[in-house]
Order: C-alpha cells, then sequence, then structure tokens
C-alpha cells in the first residue's frame, strides 16, 4: 500500500531541505482541506491567518531541536505532511503574540489535533505547541514515525 507520504513527500526535491517549507502541496488532500477550512473559517470570523510552515524535512527538524524551537530530534508529523503550524497575520507579516487558544475551537472543528492540549484538554502537557495543527494522535505518531502505518481518508483522530 502507498501513501502520500510515499507518492509525493519523499519524491519531492526538498526532502532533505533545511529551508523552511510552507507548500500546502506537501500536506496530503484530508490535512490540506482541513486546515484550508480553518483558514477559510477564520477569515469569515475577522481573523486573518497563514500556514507558516508545513513539511519539515529530519535535515530541518534537527536544526529546530538544537534551537530549542522542537522537543522531538527526529521527523515530527510535519515530516509526513499531516502537520501544518498556522499562525496571524498583522500588517501583512506572520505574527506569534497574544493569545492563540482561538485555534483548539477551529481545529477542533475539522478534527485536528491542536498543539495546545495535544487532543487531551484536560492533561497537563509539558510541551504545548500553540500554533500548530495535525490530523493524527499522539498515540498514533509511534507507527508513523516508524513508518509502519499512515492514516488513509477516513482517519478521524477523534473516533
Amino acid at each position: 500500500m502507498t501513501s502520500f507520504y510515499e507518492d509525493v513527500i519523499c519524491k519531492d526535491p526538498r526532502f532533505h531541505s533545511t529551508k523552511q517549507c510552507r507548500d500546502m502541496d506537501l500536506l496530503e488532500p484530508v490535512t490540506r482541506a482541513k486546515v484550508e477550512a480553518i483558514i477559510k473559517a477564520a477569515a469569515a470570523d475577522g481573523l486573518e491567518l497563514m500556514v507558516f510552515e508545513t513539511y519539515r524535512s529530519q535535515e530541518l527538524q534537527e536544526i529546530y531541536f538544537e534551537k530549542g524551537v522542537t522537543q522531538l530530534q527526529h521527523v515530527g508529523v510535519h515530516h509526513y505532511g499531516l502537520a501544518a503550524d498556522i499562525v496571524k497575520v498583522v500588517d501583512g507579516q506572520p505574527n506569534w503574540d497574544g493569545d492563540y487558544t482561538f485555534l483548539r475551537k477551529y481545529a477542533e472543528d475539522q478534527d485536528l489535533v491542536w498543539g495546545g492540549d495535544w487532543g487531551q484538554p484536560n492533561q497537563p502537557h509539558t510541551f504545548r505547541d500553540m500554533d500548530h495543527v495535525q490530523r493524527i494522535t499522539v498515540g498514533d505518531q509511534e507507527n508513523l514515525f516508524a513508518e509502519t502505518w499512515y492514516p488513509d481518508e477516513n482517519y478521524d483522530a477523534y473516533s
């Protein structure tokens, strides 16, 4: 069985890039549609958002780890086209200032896991990634990272 990761991401010339990528075409199609729906819903509510990062290579993941930007030294969900960082736009520029808890509702409305609570709002979290959304649960990450599983189009993080 093939996957978007094998068919698209592994073959992309940016697979080993150390540059930040916000190309929506490197989001798995269901994830892409859900992220686009978040941007559209926020715009309808008068909030301008942008996708700041989609795909991330192992090489860039290691750079981010060394800088303390992430707690994962090895590939994260971004590497598989299943995650995006979504930020506010202020004066045409990405902006991380202020409260990002608004993103929880938009993510949940699209059945995406929000990095502020990792799909478990009643549990304490040592790491919170307030601008991050992903299509899979934290519990499914181990199999994704082992490359023994990839979600199909019917996967639902909340079922």
